[in-house]
């Protein structure tokens, strides 16, 4: 396709150096590839011509043979419109145009029959279509099918572009010689292994498809191709940096593993934890720096797999550290980490922005002379005074919390790159870990400890909020504590929010024998830490927060969580939150308080809440019903690339497929990652052509992904 598509847009017949120049500005279409590239957003079924005595309730786009009446021109200044009174031979039906009146009305005439294609519209007791599509109707023409839509911005519309007139251009260039012999931009052996449309038969059919079967083809053919040079992408700098980065050997699993495991392991790993550790004992073993990412929900028991992995290296005779978003959550780490190492005779020491001269002091001895085996921190362990002996494993809880460079800085703290193992409670789609963390491998530990009792959770409206209180009574009574997450930190006159300062004083008002604290992301640290340390404690019986708490504050007396405003949640946040309770052996309750004026997809999403408990089947409605680039609570936003069909929410399969024939290319052509070549390679030289010369105009100033863990 290379020669073709790189032929400047202007030169195509219908556009010029001006159109040419506005393609460009409003839709990015510089050259004949992009153009053909540019995909319609959704298809139109214009098989059928309507009446507009048929038109009922909400309709889709429309088409409806007539004629036009009359015309007039109504309103003032900007509210001045045209409109035309179209007839469809038996029932009368307004036209409005608010824009380009006057070009519109010297292109249409009485006399003449068209048809109006375009969303009827009800507004005080009829219909009518504002802007629509109009052409001259045809009786020798046969009745169209499926005919694409086009995104348009209101630039490009007052620049004369129609939907219509990117179709036009489109079929211009389908229609030019050179077409015909267009070179895929896929290996002849993954077309064919596949299965798929050839390029110049799917891009025929998803401009102007003939019939349903044939745009579902052409649909796939260019869903694989976009995610296949994705994935070829991401695995070629993964393989690239996987061969360059060495990380230390442990060669063996030794006494302080194999003690542990055998006296002091609190409960039995559950199968997802064994496959966890063993993965993770296979990576430690190649000479190469292990790059892996832990998920599972709150309590299946991560900090347990990452201490036996600190534990291996001890054995091995190299230290760990363990660094936490928060200084509470370092701290919490250091209480269990302690215990477990002390039984088994491992040093384990913590350090924060608050610890004391004399308790750095005595780190900084124990780093130096390698007696510290495991140290837990937050930022601290980033400071240039911080300096290990055999630094061989770096442990990362929460990692979307930490910037890139900052946990970059971790690995020069060794000669040899540590192994890096980052924790996430937040769980992520497959599809999703698959292509933004492509630098990783990913494990899952999909499973509970036994004991664990689900949390119940329950969707509740205004008029129930007695019946919650009393639920909250109940647990206070019984000794436990709770939370009530609110939205917003103050009033607000623009939202009908509750705000936690308003929120906190009714809490105190409501339960004055109980001690309520206050948290929030506008407090200063030092009186966060403080307010949290008051509930961590227990001396504080409620907590009042924002979403500040969704990571890093484990208390097991707390057994009830009351979300206000759950509507304004997504479904990854709203986990994260009710991950906070339910870590004790007494049953535990979230509660989602919301108005019952709520649209029906967020109604939807609340009660998925009250039906699951699994983080991950939480994850994937989440990106479907919100979108891979608007995961609350994943902080995903920042995702590298943009698709321009392919879905991460609903092409699992074709991520998956694309992915392993991503694989077996650099399994063949091992010097697109940075290897060197055999020499006999199963991919022809036509088609190492068409890798690389894709690869280059698809990421040729792309970053390098190899940093994007």
């Amino acid at each position: 396709m290379h020669r073709f598509g790189s032929s400047d847009i202007k030169y195509l017949k219908g556009v010029g150096a001006a159109r040419g120049s506005a393609l460009a500005d409003e839709f990015g279409i510089r050259t004949f590839r992009d153009l053909l590239y540019y995909f319609p957003f959704r298809y139109n079924d214009r098989s059928r011509f309507y009446k507009i005595a048929e038109l009922e309730g909400e309709m889709p786009a429309i088409q409806i043979r007539g004629r036009f009446v009359r015309f007039s021109t109504e309103g003032e200044g900007a509210r001045q419109r045209l409109v035309g009174l179209f007839s469809d031979g038996r029932s009368l039906m307004e036209v409005l145009w608010f824009s380009r009146r006057r070009q519109i009305r010297e292109s249409l005439s009485l006399d003449r029959e068209y048809v109006i294609f375009g969303k009827p519209q009800f507004f005080r007791g009829s219909y009518s279509m504002v802007h629509p599509e109009i052409e001259i109707f045809d009786p020798e023409r046969p009745p169209e099918g499926l005919r694409g839509q086009y995104n348009l911005s209101e630039g490009a519309r007052k620049k004369g572009f129609t939907s219509k007139a990117i179709g036009k251009l489109i079929a211009n260039a389908l229609e030019l010689p050179a077409f015909a012999s267009l070179q895929d931009t896929l290996p002849a052996s993954v077309v064919k292994a596949k299965r798929l449309m050839p390029l110049a038969q799917a891009l025929r059919a998803i401009h102007f498809p003939t019939d349903p079967v044939a745009l579902r083809r052409a649909r796939e053919r260019f869903k694989f191709e976009e995610l296949f040079y994705v994935e070829l992408h991401i695995l070629r700098f993964s393989r690239e940096r996987g061969a360059a980065i060495r990380g230390p050997v442990f060669a063996s699993v030794g006494e302080k593993f194999n003690r542990f495991y055998a006296d002091v392991l609190p409960f039995p790993l559950t199968g997802a934890q064994k496959r966890v550790i063993k993965e993770i004992r296979a990576d430690m073993r190649t000479g190469r720096q292990m790059n892996r990412l832990v998920q599972g929900d709150v309590g299946c028991g991560k900090t347990l797999v990452a201490f036996m992995t600190m534990l291996i290296a001890a054995d091995n005779g190299f230290q760990a550290a363990l660094m936490a978003p928060t200084e509470i959550l370092a701290r919490q780490h250091y209480a269990g980490l302690k215990e477990w190492g002390d039984a088994v005779g491992v040093r384990v020491e913590v350090l924060t922005g608050s610890s004391k001269a004399s308790e750095r002091r005595e780190i900084d001895a124990g780093l130096a002379d390698g007696s510290i085996s495991i140290l837990v921190g937050t930022h601290a362990l980033l400071e240039d005074r911080v300096k290990f002996r055999n630094l061989g494993l770096a442990v990362i809880d929460e990692q979307h919390r930490f910037g890139v460079a900052q946990r970059a800085r971790l690995w020069e703290k060794s000669v040899v790159s540590p192994h890096v193992l980052v924790m996430t409670a937040t769980p992520i789609p497959r599809t999703l870990a698959m292509t933004v963390y492509g630098d990783l491998d990913v494990s899952v530990i999909d499973e509970l400890p036994p004991g664990r009792k689900p949390v119940t959770t329950l969707l509740r409206y205004e008029d129930s909020r007695s019946d919650v209180s009393r639920i909250v009574n109940a647990e206070l009574k019984a000794g436990r504590q709770v939370y009530i997450v609110y939205p917003l930190v103050h009033e607000s006159d623009k939202l009908d929010l509750k705000s936690v300062e308003e929120g906190y004083e009714r809490i105190c008002a409501a339960y004055p024998s109980y001690r309520a604290c206050l948290v929030h992301g506008q407090l200063s640290p030092d009186e966060k830490a403080r307010q949290m340390e008051l509930f961590v404690s227990g001396k504080a019986r409620i907590m009042v927060a924002t979403t500040v708490i969704e990571v890093g504050v484990n208390v097991p007396n707390a057994t009830v969580m009351i979300i206000e405003n759950a509507e304004r949640f997504g479904l990854s946040q709203l986990h994260q939150l009710r991950g906070r309770v339910g870590r004790g052996a007494d049953r535990s309750y979230c509660v989602l308080m919301s108005h019952y004026k709520t649209a029906a997809p967020t109604r939807k999403r609340l009660e998925i809440m009250t039906e699951t408990s699994d983080g991950f089947v939480l994850a994937e409605a989440d990106m479907k019903m919100r979108g891979p680039g608007d995961m609350e609570g994943t902080q995903q936003s920042g995702i590298a690339f943009n698709l321009r069909i392919a879905n991460l929410a609903t092409d699992g399969q074709i991520i998956e497929a694309a992915r392993e024939e991503a694989g077996k290319i650099l399994d063949a052509m091992p010097e697109l990652s940075g290897g060197k070549s055999s020499g006999e390679t199963a991919v022809s030289p036509a088609d190492a052509e068409i890798l690389k010369g894709e690869l280059a105009l698809r990421f040729g100033r792309s970053v390098d992904w190899s940093h994007i863990s």
